[in-house]
């Protein structure tokens, strides 16, 4: 066994990994610690259930692994190019996914939120504030791009709910196809959604 003072890091990046992979359900606390090469009384130690656990962990992916690139896209001074950067950003992981396990993945959140989130409300609402996260910075990304005059006046609630719905949406379909190509389509989408038409930097959105 490793040392003990990650072992529970090592838990937390084996149960993401697994659960993305298959499914909370699938997965077993055994499956878990044979990944993290950590026994099991040590498991209970830091986690009191796979639920507990489940958690933690994408608490972890959201704040340690994928909010520093939302930061990074969405600093982009061009509101516009912050969609296309993140749509950018989900093919890439896709296709990186793909390539490491043999199959789309999709979102982690949506995953495991459809899955467990009628049975766990613990790993709803982590899933939801995760989600409400996210959300804000889509929100601002669509807020400054009417400001900027570069879409025209929208419910802007609506408006983000949907291009959300939409980036969710393929995600979820291109893990059930297991295709992550799907993904290229994104861009037209959100663009038809959003009434975008041509723009001083239009050259930068190709």
């Amino acid at each position: 066994m490793g040392r003990t003072s990650d072992a529970r890091e090592r838990l937390m990046a084996a149960a993401v990994d697994l659960i993305w992979e298959e499914s909370y359900g699938a997965v077993t606390i055994d499956d878990i610690c044979l990944r993290a090469d950590v026994r099991k009384g040590s498991f209970y130690y830091f986690f009191e259930s796979k639920a507990v656990l489940a958690v933690f962990a994408l608490d972890r992916l959201w704040g340690e692994v994928l909010k520093p690139h939302y930061q990074e896209i969405f600093a982009h001074p061009l509101p516009l190019v912050r969609i296309t950067g993140y749509f950018d950003f989900l093919y890439s992981k896709q296709i990186e996914l793909k390539q490491k396990y043999g199959k789309t993945l999709g979102c982690p959140f949506c995953s495991v939120g459809s899955e467990i989130c009628t049975q766990e409300e613990s790993i709803r609402d982590k899933v939801q504030s995760i989600g409400d996260a996210k959300r804000s910075y889509f929100k601002s990304a669509i807020e400054d791009a009417v400001a900027m005059k570069h879409i025209p006046q929208c419910n802007l609630a609506e408006k983000t709910d949907s291009l959300i719905a939409i980036a969710d949406g393929l995600l979820t379909q291109a893990r059930i196809i297991n295709n992550p190509e799907i993904l290229l389509r994104l861009p037209s989408m959100a663009f038809d959604l959003l009434r975008v038409s041509s723009h001083p930097y239009a050259e930068v959105l190709v």
